[in-house]
């Protein structure tokens, strides 16, 4: 805001005293005379302040991959002793970055169905802990619409809202009702260090289950075909969607894709090309899961519908965040499972509201597998460049000689796939 400093002054009136003429007799004076006294000058008005200029905002906007919980991880986050299943342990590490972050999204790639029959891969539901761990972690949204959604059923997915709910963090993709997904168009608006940032989320398919036919709202899925060849995206429906978006006027849209083939490390054309119509209808932000590995971030210059240029960012697969995938057989693919980031974007508001993304920045991550340790001791979600640190410091009672050689891969492999201008350690 601008401010404007007003001064008032005040005059100030001196009175003197005039000599009175006396007929026809010497001058006189009818009181005694005044001392002299030296003119008072006029107080100076200051010179103005000058205008400031609004600072611009800056807010930390971190995004996660897919949470998955498989029965090893979950076997490791039972308390016997209390009968209760506890995460933290896993996501210690990843809370400590998460701190610092003004908000927070990662993937939800499992039901929260109800126990005590849990279950992983191909079926997932994990216990209702989990969902106050990742509170606690420091997530703010996560997304629910993605091929798992319907393991359990639509009662699964509504329950899953159900947990959520209870836990205090907001969703975004699958919805409990025609009302629910009605509202806001299926948006969530999130204030992100006081910059605003719209949500939308999409999955490619469900794993063959179809909606049902009087629940067609109930997740937000952007192929026509998505129970049979998932290859034709509805981009009338996503049309729509993103002129509802614009019309809400927010800093910065960011749209998040569940798509792209599993394992592969590399973006296929048809998430180019979907992420590419993002952008021309206005996406700021594309953020990618599903193929449970990393795949590369880039940044795509379109015109809108009115010829203007703009561009978006888009990281095609942030892979797994938690799980418990096993590939014994495949040492490339064993690694890059296990392998993940938190990505850090900065955002920045100037002084005339025009907000940009201006800095883009990953740390990387891995899942330790520590199998024959005690139960609550065999599952790790660490920080590859601390936990590298604290193992050659002497420091580390988790790492191990054969894990430290992994962590060295993990950080090869994310420097492969993302740039090693972008670890936040490089910086």
């Amino acid at each position: 805001m601008r401010r404007f400093l007003s001064l008032a002054l005040s005059l100030i009136l001196l009175a003197g005293c005039a000599p009175v003429q006396s007929a026809g007799g010497p001058q006189v004076s009818a009181l005694p005379p005044a001392q002299s006294q030296p003119e008072t000058p006029a107080p100076q008005k200051p010179d103005p302040e000058p205008e400031t200029e609004p600072e611009p905002v800056v807010a930390r906007l971190m995004v996660a991959g897919d949470i998955m919980s498989h029965m090893p991880l979950t076997n490791d986050c039972y308390v016997k002793e209390k009968g209760v299943y506890d995460y933290s342990h896993v996501l210690r590490e990843a809370a400590e970055q998460l701190e610092t972050a003004d908000f927070a999204v990662a993937n939800l790639e499992t039901t929260l169905a109800g126990g005590p029959e849990y279950s992983g891969y191909p079926r997932f539901n994990s216990p209702d802990e989990l969902a106050y761990d990742i509170k606690d972690a420091g997530f703010d949204l996560l997304c629910t619409t993605n091929n798992h959604c319907l393991d359990k059923g639509i009662d699964g997915l509504n329950r899953t809202l159900d947990v959520l709910d209870e836990a205090g963090l907001p969703h975004l993709g699958t919805y409990r009702s025609r009302e629910e997904r009605e509202e806001n168009n299926g948006i969530y608006v999130a204030d992100v260090g006081g910059i605003s940032v719209a949500f939308l989320a999409y999955t490619y398919g469900l794993n063959g289950h179809r909606l049902p036919k009087d629940r067609p709202y109930a997740a937000n899925v952007f192929n026509t075909d998505y129970y049979t060849s998932v290859s034709d995206p509805d981009y009338e429906a996503l049309e729509a969607d993103m002129a509802a978006v614009r019309a809400l006027n927010t800093d910065l849209i960011a749209v998040i894709a569940h798509w792209g083939w599993e394992y592969h490390t590399k973006q296929n054309g048809s998430q180019e090309e979907l992420a590419r119509f993002w952008v021309e209808k206005g996406a700021d932000l594309v953020l990618g899961g599903h193929p449970h590995v990393l795949q590369p971030c880039d940044t795509i210059v379109a015109a809108d519908e009115n010829g203007r240029e703009r561009q978006g960012f888009v990281i095609y697969s942030l892979g797994n965040f938690i799980s418990n995938q096993n590939f014994s057989d495949d040492r490339r693919r064993d690694l890059a499972t296990k392998t993940t980031v938190i990505l850090d974007l900065e955002l920045t508001k100037d002084a005339e509201g025009n907000t940009s993304l201006t800095d883009v920045r990953y740390t990387p991550y891995y899942m330790v597998h520590r199998n024959g340790k005690p139960v609550g001791e065999r599952r790790y979600l660490v920080n590859v460049n601390q936990a590298i640190a604290d193992y050659e410091a002497g420091e580390s009672s988790i790492i191990d000689q054969n894990a430290y050689k992994q962590l060295q891969l993990a950080r090869e492999l994310c420097h492969e796939i993302l740039g090693e201008e972008g670890d936040r350690a490089s910086r």
